[in-house]
């Protein structure tokens, strides 16, 4: 059991605390956090039950930490969980926010992978939109419903069409837009099925 002996501001942000135990400095709490729990000086604490307004105090900093850093973008659970990660939040704080955050539909995996799918499939095949979903923490499932709808053969036509704007036709051309089509992630079948528009009676 200590006694707090101060409670003072901290120099670069005001909106939280610094907790003097018996004169020393114990721990940072958010100011909304010491008027919660009604700390002051003379008031005695259990370490016990410091660390449960810490954790408090954690949450609510953390909270409001995710809420900014996904109204900016869509953002997958991994994405949040290493964002709060890097910002040193233990892995009970972002358990938490992350709960909390799924059961307001804030984050929603599906949901960004569909969305994912729309605004890339113009430009990127489904086993490039699949890497990319994948590493940012996507499950292998919900890719896959994802990718369901997903025209590839159309998309490849699409993309090709783009990339052979002021291009030649001539055999050069087409072998680069197929390999440019494969490195965009479209299959060999569906680069090959849009290069052959673009093909002058030539054997690709």
């Amino acid at each position: 059991m200590g006694r707090i002996t101060e409670i003072s501001p901290q120099v670069k942000d005001k909106k939280r605390v610094n907790v003097y135990i018996d004169g020393a400095f114990k721990c940072g709490l958010s100011l909304e956090t010491a008027a919660k729990f009604r700390l002051k000086a003379g008031v005695e604490i259990d370490e016990e039950r410091l660390k449960e307004i810490e954790f408090d105090s954690e949450r609510q900093a953390a909270l409001e930490k995710a809420a900014a850093h996904i109204s900016k973008t869509m953002k997958t659970e991994r994405e949040l969980s290493l964002f709060l990660s890097r910002k040193g939040y233990g892995d009970a704080v972002v358990s938490f926010i992350l709960e909390k955050f799924k059961s307001y539909g804030y984050i929603d995996d599906a949901a960004y992978a569909k969305s994912y799918v729309t605004a890339h499939s113009a430009k990127k095949g489904a086993r490039l939109i699949k890497a990319e979903l994948r590493a940012r923490g996507v499950g292998e499932e919900i890719v896959a419903d994802a990718l369901k709808e997903l025209d590839g053969g159309n998309a490849a036509k699409a993309a090709a069409a783009k990339y052979m704007r002021g291009k030649g036709r001539e055999a050069k051309d087409i072998q680069k837009l197929y390999r440019h089509l494969l490195g965009r992630g479209f299959s060999y079948e569906e680069a090959a099925a849009a290069a052959e528009e673009y093909k002058e009676c030539r054997e690709f």
